[in-house]
């Protein structure tokens, strides 16, 4: 029988076309798998880690489009202390510009080409440079193009500043100024300062940085808001009104329960006073303040006990980590865990006590204001640059009541006395009603090197009733040891802060 043509033989091919649909199958299948994890792959790339890229600070494209323009301003009293100057021979179009950028560095901070940016200049780098969402229009939305920068209006008062700078000298200090019903901050100064100009230009920034690092003076650190230091007698002012608020003694008149010496608990060492002639036995808050008279208020700490005296602490702002004026100052620490004779130590403001300017301007800014604590701010306002105000954070302001209006007087009156015939008296002004606390804080072991001289005030203009609150720390000055003292070498800065604040 014959086989038809191509009748058995055409069958192999056919089981061969199968096989080889089958391995098409799978490798198309796998080829669009392939497709499919590099389309992830890119999205992932373009999408998550390409906006990671581009925010990323090291990425000198940022650097180049934040300076491919003139920033925004920070503005004091309607003058902007910024600007922006055109460059040369580089693809940084514009650098920073400061106007009394020493007088105004503890404000402003630094907008650098090269460094990060530091105080308002980093916390609202993103408005002056015109990046920030709020500033963008539909169309800058559509075209993607940078908004016109904003600008950050500051409270600070050029008067009270330049005062404060000015009385400072060439100390090594701080000080702080706050409308006591507002919480406006009138001035920051932190000496030695440094210009900002100096860091702005990536040419010259390094060189600049090196110097100013190796400063032992550290003119970079601003120890108007960040460098909590023992505020010695200052801190008395805290201990009294734990005192009166919680019933240990109910009127700045009334004798204590403090023999002088007072001897430490546990142990044989005697907390003497600076002037061993003072009446500081039994001596009532008043009498204490106005004698600075350690005894009364290192034994007063240990009655009240040691978590009474933190409570009112932490009430005035003590042992707070989110601090911000919008900067956010180092907390001002109270101590935890502390043996009777410790906790007495820090009834005087010494032992682990630290603070800031800023924290104790607030202690004199809350009793100058009733009792009651405006939470200070040194922004009032950012706008657009159109001048559209973008937020009010005078507005925003919150109040907190830290002592009753009858503790408040008390220590108003005795801070007047202070002021009036004790340790106080450089702080005093005609037409002015002042009340201030001077402090004298040990420094090195066993006070090896030169105390920390303090001031804390309130002053309230007679004519007007203008209110302002001062607080300043002298860490270091060419005045002899035994020359030393809040009332010599930090009352005339307040003073002088203070009239400037009054002036009208």
């Amino acid at each position: 029988m014959r086989k038809r043509p191509g009748g058995n033989s055409s069958r192999p091919p056919v089981v061969v076309l199968n096989g080889m649909n089958k391995t098409i199958r799978r490798a198309s299948v796998f080829t669009l798998l392939l497709v499919f994890a590099l389309l992830a792959r890119a999205t992932w790339v373009q999408f998550y880690e390409g906006q990671a890229l581009a925010d990323d600070k090291d990425n000198r494209r940022n650097v180049i489009r934040t300076y491919a323009g003139p920033l925004g301003n920070i503005i004091v009293a309607g003058e902007s202390v910024t600007g922006s100057a055109r460059t040369k021979g580089s693809d940084l179009a514009y650098k920073r510009t400061y106007t009394d950028g020493e007088l105004y560095a503890a404000v402003t901070g630094y907008a650098s080409q090269a460094y990060a940016p530091t105080q308002l200049e980093g916390i609202y780098e993103d408005l002056l440079n015109g990046t920030d969402s709020s500033l963008k229009t539909v169309m800058d939305t559509v075209t993607g193009e940078r908004a016109d920068p904003g600008n950050v209006v500051t409270t600070i008062d050029p008067a009270v500043q330049k005062a404060g700078y000015r009385a400072l000298g060439d100390n090594k200090g701080a000080a702080v100024a706050i409308d006591p019903r507002t919480g406006r901050i009138l001035a920051v100064v932190s000496t030695p300062s440094y210009d900002p100009s100096s860091l702005t230009d990536a040419n010259t920034a390094g060189s600049a940085w090196k110097k100013l690092t190796k400063d032992k003076d550290k003119p970079l650190t601003n120890r108007a808001l960040r460098q909590p230091l023992p505020p010695g007698s200052t801190f008395k002012l805290v201990v009294a009104a734990a005192a009166l608020e919680d019933g240990l003694y109910s009127s700045v008149d009334d004798p204590t329960d403090s023999p002088d010496p007072y001897t430490l608990p546990g142990t044989v060492t005697p907390l003497s006073n600076e002037n061993p002639n003072a009446p500081c036995e039994n001596a009532s808050i008043r009498v204490a303040l106005q004698y600075s008279c350690n005894n009364v208020f290192g034994k007063m700490a240990v009655d009240l006990g040691q978590d009474k005296v933190r409570a009112m602490a932490e009430k005035f702002g003590f042992n707070d980590e989110k601090q911000d004026v919008p900067v956010r100052a180092y907390a001002s620490v109270y101590p935890k865990d502390m043996d009777e004779a410790q906790t007495g130590l820090s009834g005087i403001g010494q032992f682990d006590v630290t603070a800031t300017p800023l924290q104790m301007a607030m202690v004199s800014a809350a009793i100058a204001n009733g009792g009651r604590l405006v939470s200070p701010h040194m922004v009032s306002q950012t706008t657009d640059s159109g001048g559209d105000v973008l937020e009010d954070y005078d507005d925003s302001a919150t109040t907190k009541e830290i002592i009753s209006s009858s503790t408040a007087e008390q220590l108003q009156s005795a801070m007047q006395t202070v002021v009036e015939k004790g340790t106080g008296t450089n702080a005093r002004i005609d037409g002015v009603t002042v009340g201030g606390k001077t402090g004298t804080a040990q420094h090195g072991e066993n006070n090896s090197k030169t105390p920390y001289a303090w001031f804390t005030s309130y002053g309230k203009s007679d004519s007007t009733g203008d209110e302002v609150a001062v607080a300043v720390m002298v860490e270091q000055s060419d005045a002899a040891r035994s020359e030393v003292s809040g009332n010599g070498l930090a009352a005339p800065v307040a003073q002088a802060m203070m009239k400037a604040a009054l002036k009208n």
